[in-house]
C-alpha cells in the first residue's frame, strides 16, 4: 500500500510539470521544488490556503520571476481573503506573463468585484470569457459580470439610508453576526466567534477559529446605546458550533443552530430553548425529523402570528426530499403549525424566493408581510446581499434588491427591521468593520414610509347598439346597482357607440329599454385595475330587436 501510494504521489507531480514548465523551465531546477509544489497543490484543493500560500513562497523565494507561481500566492490570498495582498500578486503574475495561467483574468476580475474595482473587474471578466471555451467556467463568469452590473445600477442609484456600526460594546475583533431583537426592542441576541466565549478552543477540525458562541446585549435607554455584550445566561452554549437563529414573537423560545460532534448535531441542525421564569434559557432541544435532516440546517425564524416556521435547509439538493427537489445549494422551505408547539413536514418556498444559489438569513417585518432574507444569486451586488418579499394575493412576490448602501459588495446577510420601523441592523463584512463581520444599524426612515398612494382608476362598460337590421340606434342605456338603485344613464352616440366610467370591483345591471324594441336587461361585472395603471375595460355590443 505504501508503493502505491508512493507511486501515486511520482505520477502527480510529473502531471503537474508541465504547469511549470515550458516558459519557465527553469523553475523546477531547485533542489525539492518539485514536492513543494505538489504538496502546495494539494493542500489548496484540500482547503489549506495558508499552508498552500506557505509552501508557494518558498519556491517563490527561489524563482521571484515566474508569473505562474504569482498567479498562484494570489490566489491562495483571495481564498484567504486578503484581497490587497491577491490583488498585488495577479497584477504581479500579469505584469510578468500575460498568459501565466488560464484563468489569470478571471481570478483579477473576481479580486477587483470585492475591492470595489467595477470597471477593471468587468474588463477582466469579459477578457476571459472572450478567450474562454469552458462553458461552466464562462457561466461563473456572466455570474460576476451580473454583480459587476447591478452594483454599478444600484450604487448610482443609492438611498436615503444611514448605517452605522453598532459600536465596541457589541462588536469585536472577530466575527459577531445573526442578530434578534425582542419585541420590546431591548435585547438584542447574537453570535460571535471572540476567544471568550464557552471554552476559548479553536475549531481544529475547521477554519481554525474560535467556536460560536451566543451573547446578549440590553439597551442602554438613558445612553442610547447597547451595553456590553456578555455570554447569554443559562444553558444554551456548549463546546461546539452555538450560533443564534432567531426569538420567537412571544420571547420564550430562542432558535438555535448548533454544530456539537457531543450533542450528535455535527452536521449541522436547529434547536429550540425555552426561556425559564428566572430569565436564564433552558438546554436546546433537537426539533427532530421533520426540522433537520441529514442536510444541513442553520436557520429558523417564526413569523409574527407564530403560524409558520422559515427555516434554510441544503435538502433536496441532490435528491429529492418528500418529492420535492431543491432549486440551489441552500433554500428556504416553510413549515406550518401544526396544534400549539408542533411543526409538519417543510414544503419548499419555490422559485419565486429560491434560486440555484444560496437563500437563507430569514426575518420578517413587524406585521409579517415583508419577509427579508439574503442571497448570493446572479442579482446581488457581489457576495449575499438583503432582498425583501412581499404578501399579496396570498403568495409571496418577486424578490427585490434592497439596494445601497443597505447591500455592499461585500456579503451582507442579515437584515432585522426593529420594532419601532424605523432601525434595522444589519450583518456584514462591509469596509468598516471592526473584525471579521460586524453589526451595523441602519436609519430606515425613509425607505419605510408608506408610499403615496396613485389614484385608482375608474372601470369603463363601452360598446356599441344597433338594430336588427344593423343600423345605429341612439338610445339610453342605464346602470343600476345590485340594490337596485340607479347609479348613472349614458346615451349612445350616432354611430352607436357608448361608453360609461363606473367604479370597479362590482356588479351592475345594465337595461336598455326603447319604445318599439325588446327590453335589454344583463347583468355585468366590472374588475378593478390596478392602483395608478390603465383602467379596466369591458366591451359590451348590444343588438335591439323589434316587439
Amino acid at each position: 500500500m505504501k508503493n502505491l501510494s508512493f507511486r501515486t504521489a511520482i505520477l502527480a507531480i510529473v502531471m503537474l510539470l508541465p504547469v511549470f514548465s515550458g516558459a519557465q523551465p527553469n523553475l523546477l531546477d531547485k533542489g525539492g521544488d518539485q514536492v513543494k509544489l505538489f504538496n502546495a497543490s494539494q493542500a489548496f484543493n484540500g482547503g489549506d490556503y495558508v499552508k498552500a500560500l506557505n509552501l508557494y513562497k518558498e519556491v517563490q523565494a527561489n524563482t521571484p520571476n515566474v508569473g505562474s507561481l504569482a498567479y498562484h500566492v494570489g490566489e491562495c490570498y483571495y481564498m484567504m481573503r486578503q484581497y490587497d495582498e491577491a490583488l498585488e500578486s495577479l497584477e504581479k503574475a500579469k505584469a510578468l506573463d500575460a498568459n501565466s495561467h488560464v484563468e489569470l483574468n478571471l481570478m483579477l476580475g473576481k479580486t477587483y468585484q470585492v475591492k470595489g474595482q467595477t470597471d477593471k473587474a468587468i474588463e477582466a471578466l469579459n477578457a476571459f470569457k472572450a478567450a474562454s471555451t469552458n462553458d461552466l467556467k464562462k457561466k461563473e463568469t456572466d455570474y460576476h459580470l451580473s454583480q459587476c452590473n447591478n452594483a454599478k445600477t444600484l450604487m448610482a442609484k443609492g438611498s436615503n439610508v444611514t448605517i452605522t456600526n453598532v459600536g465596541a460594546s457589541v462588536n469585536s475583533p472577530y466575527d459577531d453576526k445573526r442578530p434578534s431583537i425582542t419585541a420590546d426592542g431591548k435585547t438584542m441576541i447574537f453570535t460571535s466567534r471572540r476567544p471568550e466565549g464557552k471554552t476559548s478552543t479553536v475549531d481544529k477540525e475547521g477554519d481554525s477559529g474560535y467556536f460560536d458562541d451566543i451573547y446578549l446585549c440590553t439597551w442602554n435607554e438613558e445612553k442610547q446605546i447597547w451595553n456590553d455584550a456578555e455570554l447569554i445566561k443559562g444553558s444554551v452554549n456548549s463546546a461546539g458550533h452555538d450560533a443564534s437563529c432567531s426569538i420567537s414573537p412571544d420571547g420564550k423560545l430562542l432558535y438555535i443552530y448548533q454544530n456539537n460532534a457531543e450533542t450528535g448535531s455535527s452536521g449541522g441542525d436547529i434547536y429550540v430553548s425555552k426561556r425559564g421564569s428566572a430569565g436564564k434559557w433552558g438546554s436546546p432541544k433537537n426539533m427532530g425529523k421533520k426540522i433537520n435532516t441529514s442536510y444541513f440546517e442553520d436557520n429558523a425564524v417564526m413569523m409574527p402570528d407564530a403560524s409558520k416556521l422559515f427555516i434554510m435547509s441544503e435538502r433536496g439538493q441532490d435528491l429529492p426530499w418528500k418529492g420535492q427537489k431543491g432549486f440551489g445549494r441552500s433554500d428556504i422551505w416553510i413549515c406550518d403549525k401544526v396544534g400549539k408547539s408542533d411543526w409538519n413536514f417543510p414544503m419548499n418556498a419555490g422559485a419565486e424566493i429560491n434560486s440555484e444559489y444560496d437563500e437563507g438569513g430569514m426575518s420578517f417585518s413587524p406585521d409579517g408581510k415583508t419577509l427579508y432574507f439574503c442571497s448570493n444569486g446572479p442579482g446581488s451586488m457581489g457576495g449575499y446581499d438583503i432582498f425583501k418579499s412581499t404578501f399579496e394575493n396570498g403568495k409571496w412576490g418577486a424578490p427585490v434588491n434592497m439596494g445601497y448602501p443597505i447591500n455592499t459588495i461585500y456579503n451582507d446577510k442579515i437584515f432585522i427591521v426593529a420594532p419601532d420601523g424605523k432601525t434595522a441592523y444589519i450583518d456584514s463584512d462591509r469596509e468598516g468593520s471592526i473584525g471579521d463581520r460586524d453589526l451595523w444599524i441602519a436609519d430606515i426612515t425613509d425607505i419605510m414610509k408608506p408610499k403615496a398612494k396613485l389614484p385608482i382608476p375608474k372601470s369603463v362598460l363601452k360598446g356599441t347598439i344597433f338594430d336588427g337590421n344593423g343600423v345605429a340606434v341612439v338610445t339610453e342605456v342605464a346602470i343600476y346597482d345590485e340594490s337596485g338603485a340607479k347609479v348613472t344613464s349614458v346615451q349612445s352616440s350616432s354611430s352607436g357607440n357608448y361608453e360609461v366610467q363606473l367604479d370597479g370591483g362590482k356588479t351592475y345591471e345594465a337595461r336598455l329599454e326603447m319604445s318599439g324594441f325588446k327590453k335589454i336587461s344583463e347583468k355585468v361585472e366590472l374588475k378593478q385595475g390596478p392602483e395608478g395603471g390603465p383602467a379596466f375595460e369591458l366591451v359590451k355590443h348590444y343588438i335591439l330587436y323589434k316587439e
